[in-house]
């Protein structure tokens, strides 16, 4: 059987003109306020947009790249967080739009990547009776490791001019394509681990092209729909919600929000990973939405606000937004830098967690000149500071070749291999 003819790759592929199609549908729809028990609807719908995208993309990594598919499922799943940014930026909520981006940043990389640890570890230690001590990356996710690295460098420097503009988001955008030629060059997944796969899309692989065509669109689509349907009500009876328990706008604009938003990529990448063997594809599905908000969501901020005041227009950083990106910069690093060796272990993990939930725990407290008022008012900086310093640390390390930057390594063979086409000796990690 052909696992990678053109027909299948085209069919695959159609899931990104949809969800352009679905993103500009979607942007251009107003947030109305609804009733709390909208959520006893919404959410089941969410979850089972997440479920159906999930099949379709574990089904359509067989006939492009993984990394490809789960591009395209992260362009679909990030739909209701760009509907956010869009009415932030379009009614000039500058001082909300870093916090909602910064916030959901901060949550894939402090809560979503270790969320995925701990549920393969527990999957594992179910199957096996001993701890899973690290997730080990595929070779071919050094695409998407290198791939974070390069919108972070851009970005530090969005931050040090402190100020995003149209430049910028040409820029970005730029790099996003140039990640995604990167990964349409890249081999799809074996045949033969099409038996390992749970029984939907397992069914999916197996059965006749016309219909696995259909199907793996269908899903995409249907997946898709229900996600621009449900989000908005979704979203707007969490609103409602919090209204009703009494948290500060800023804290629901920069966690609850980006949580609610960020809803149906979790349930995709927790499906993964609690089957243990694709717990990496659950974490390269984390990294590929990383990839795509610092590059097409930052991007699409300046682009709207600009649109919105009717001339180009640059969203300035005040001090509080400058700290909040060097923050979440930081944050991403620290990230990047644990995966360089392609995988990720049991105390990066914690590491990551620990570290997030500290400023999580204290930012409903407002400022104050002693007690939890104090730790809370520089508890942000404190974080910046140990995230900017272990980056260094892990810099050093890998200077002096005590960490292997094995992701670096691989990508230059990826690119060798499947770019330029050359034959290149097989690489061996330690």
């Amino acid at each position: 059987m052909t696992w990678s003819s053109p027909e299948d790759r085209r069919v695959a592929r159609a899931g990104l003109p949809l969800a352009m199609a679905c993103l500009l549908v979607w942007i251009a729809i107003p947030i109305h306020p609804v009733s709390p028990w909208t959520a006893l609807w919404a959410t089941p719908a969410i979850l089972i947009a997440a479920m159906l995208i999930a099949w379709a993309a574990e089904s359509a990594q067989f006939f492009v790249a993984q990394g490809f598919a789960l591009a395209i499922l992260a362009w679909l799943q990030t739909l209701p967080e760009f509907a956010v940014e869009f009415v932030l930026a379009w009614k000039q909520q500058v001082e909300l739009l870093m916090a909602n981006l910064t916030g959901a940043l901060r949550l894939l990389t402090g809560l979503a990547w270790p969320g995925i640890y701990f549920i393969a570890a527990t999957g594992y230690r179910r199957r096996h009776g001993r701890p899973l001590r690290r997730i080990r990356l595929e070779d071919e996710h050094c695409v998407e490791v290198v791939g974070l690295l390069v919108p972070l460098i851009y970005m530090f420097w969005v931050w040090a001019k402190g100020s995003l503009n149209l430049v910028d988001a040409a820029v970005l955008i730029g790099i996003y394509v140039a990640y995604l030629w990167v990964l349409r060059k890249m081999p799809p997944q074996e045949a033969e681990k099409a038996e390992e796969l749970d029984r939907i899309p397992r069914a999916i692989v197996m059965a006749r092209r016309p219909v696995r065509n259909a199907l793996i669109v269908g899903f995409f689509a249907g997946g898709g729909l229900l996600i621009y349907f449900s989000a908005e009500p979704f979203l707007a009876s969490l609103l409602a919600i919090a209204t009703l328990v009494g948290v500060p706008y800023f804290v629901f604009v920069q966690w609850v929000a980006p949580f609610i938003s960020e809803f149906p990529e979790k349930v995709s990448a927790f499906y993964w990973a609690h089957t243990v063997d694709r717990a990496s594809m659950g974490l390269m599905n984390m990294v590929s939405s990383n990839i795509n908000q610092w590059t097409l969501l930052a991007a699409m901020l300046p682009i709207v606000y600009s649109v919105s005041r009717g001339t180009p227009s640059t969203i300035p950083f005040d001090e509080r937004q400058s700290l909040e990106l060097l923050m979440t910069l930081g944050q991403s690093l620290v990230g990047m830098f644990f995966l360089i060796n392609m995988e990720l272990a049991w105390w990066e993990a914690g590491a990551l967690f620990a570290l997030w939930f500290t400023q999580f725990l204290f930012s409903p407290f407002p400022p104050a000149e002693s007690g939890i008022g104090y730790i809370a008012g520089h508890i942000h900086w404190w974080v910046t500071l140990a995230y900017l310093g272990w980056s260094a640390l892990a810099f050093i390390r890998m200077l002096m070749g005590k960490r292997k930057p094995h992701a670096f390594r691989l990508f230059v063979r990826m690119w060798q291999a499947h770019v330029r086409k050359k034959p290149v000796a097989a690489y061996e990690r330690d």
